[in-house]
């Protein structure tokens, strides 16, 4: 998933503001009818079955796919059969090293006044408890402001547990607002004392199915155990302070650093006629997180944006290449999407999107556009609006693994869809494929079809751009 809000959550953490991304005001509705031959390819798109296709066949032939694993291996060769077979040009891998973390061990219960096990899962580079686990009282803290309110050394010899309730947005913002709990909660429980944290888990579910994710510490702070429990044990936990009684949880979590390992970008494009129109970056990621089979997070991203550029590939070469990128090690810190941009520095990228939300409909569209290049953007309003998308008013230019090349002022659409359900199975148990809604998926294919042929073929340059911030 994106972590394009954790850097207001580590803004706000360290109690500074910033200056608001000044708008991208809209042009008035272009009058022009959308191009026929784009309405063709946008409405053909409504009837997709690649996408849906390669969703199946990745959860299904390869499942979990952690990063810097072997079934993360498996599905870079399961990718690259795939994107060959479907007919794209340069298929092939580019690898890169990367640390590994693997979970083991995981059990929590609540040892008194109310003995009772509580299902959670290990953040990714949680440190360990003894084999024979620790237990402990803990300290309640409502919300991640608590947290960080906590006197230093207030937290020796306790287990930190915060529980701050996250709510469902369509925008997916309330993610970056609740997720500082895990992205640097138990770097700063760790600096206080704590001798472990849990927290509850960053998901608008009320399930007992716990919410994976990754979790950094600072250089120099020793890494503490660190657990998601799900929403529902939370809630139940939460319950159980309200009756004033002092609770003491016994917590295992042995999870281990393995060394640097193997993981990969996968590479396959769709040439264009115009080598020096620049390259258009389209994908998503690869690896998952394990508990689920990584149904919404990311095989429907990589499906999308494989499934539009395959329809573009099927017809008249575009102006431009389109470089769709199935990107390795997204979850557990952008490692490939920076292994990217290092093997590719020397091209000349016009744009750049990324899939990393799902499969719900895109209902919105926006873009970091030059103003040389502000035509596409009303020629995108005008091809999108049958599908029932609006154009927005921020800038453009989201995604981690296309972060660094975004960084460098290359162009960026977002096609926004909605988070409503999304963090209901987001790094979960259920992140798997019946939560996959063929109709919508679809809709995302038609919205990418249409980009894609608007922007790879846009007689525009589309030159370098102020990146967003």
């Amino acid at each position: 998933m994106r972590n394009a809000p954790l850097a207001a959550a580590l803004a706000a953490s360290a109690l500074v503001t910033t200056a608001p991304v000044q708008a991208q005001r809209p042009a008035p509705a272009p009058a022009a009818s959308v191009d026929p031959r784009v309405a063709a390819l946008r409405d053909a798109a409504l009837d997709d079955k690649t996408a849906f296709a390669i969703v199946e066949g990745l959860t299904t032939e390869v499942g979990p796919r952690a990063a810097g694993t072997e079934a993360e291996a498996r599905a870079r060769a399961w990718a690259l059969a795939r994107l060959t077979a479907l007919g794209f040009k340069n298929v092939h891998v580019e690898t890169y090293q990367m640390p590994v973390w693997v979970r083991g061990e995981e059990t929590a219960e609540v040892v008194a006044p109310f003995p009772q096990k509580l299902r959670l899962t290990a953040l990714g580079n949680s440190g360990a408890t003894p084999p024979a686990g620790l237990t402990l009282p803990i300290v309640y803290f409502p919300t991640f402001a608590d947290l960080v309110a906590a006197p230093d050394g207030s937290l020796k010899g306790k287990i930190a547990f915060v529980s701050n309730a996250m709510t469902a947005t369509q925008d997916g913002s309330s993610y970056g607002q609740f997720g500082a709990a895990r992205f640097i909660g138990p770097d700063i429980a760790a600096k206080k004392g704590a001798a472990a944290i849990v927290i509850r888990s960053i998901g608008s579910d009320h399930g007992r199915g716990p919410h994976a994710g990754a979790t950094n510490f600072e250089p120099g702070v020793t890494p503490i155990p660190a657990a998601a429990l799900s929403v529902a044990d939370a809630e139940n936990l939460e319950r159980m302070v309200a009756r004033g009684k002092p609770i003491t949880l016994h917590l295992t979590l042995t999870p281990r650093q393995t060394g640097m390992h193997e993981s990969g970008n996968v590479i396959a494009e769709v040439p264009g006629t115009d080598p020096s129109a620049g390259i258009v970056l389209v994908g998503g990621h690869l690896d998952s997180w394990d508990l689920g089979t990584g149904a919404i997070d990311d095989a429907s991203g990589i499906a999308i944006t494989a499934a539009a550029a395959k329809r573009l590939l099927d017809g008249p070469a575009p102006r431009r290449t389109i470089r769709v990128v199935w990107f390795g090690a997204e979850e557990v810190g952008g490692f490939g999407g920076r292994a990217y941009l290092d093997a590719h520095k020397a091209d000349t990228h016009a744009l750049a999107a990324e899939s990393d939300f799902g499969a719900d409909r895109v209902w919105r569209f926006e873009v970091n556009l030059p103003d040389s290049a502000r035509p596409v953007g009303d020629r995108l309003a005008a091809a999108l609006g049958p599908l029932g998308i609006v154009r927005g008013t921020a800038v453009g230019g989201d995604g981690t693994d296309i972060g660094p090349v975004l960084r460098s002022g290359v162009a960026a659409v977002d096609l926004n869809q909605s988070g409503l359900r999304y963090f209901d199975y987001h790094h979960t148990p259920e992140d798997t494929l019946d939560r996959i809604d063929p109709a919508q998926l679809s809709q995302n294919v038609a919205a990418w079809t249409a980009m894609l042929a608007i922007v790879a073929n846009a007689p525009e340059a589309i030159g370098p751009v102020t990146p967003k911030r």
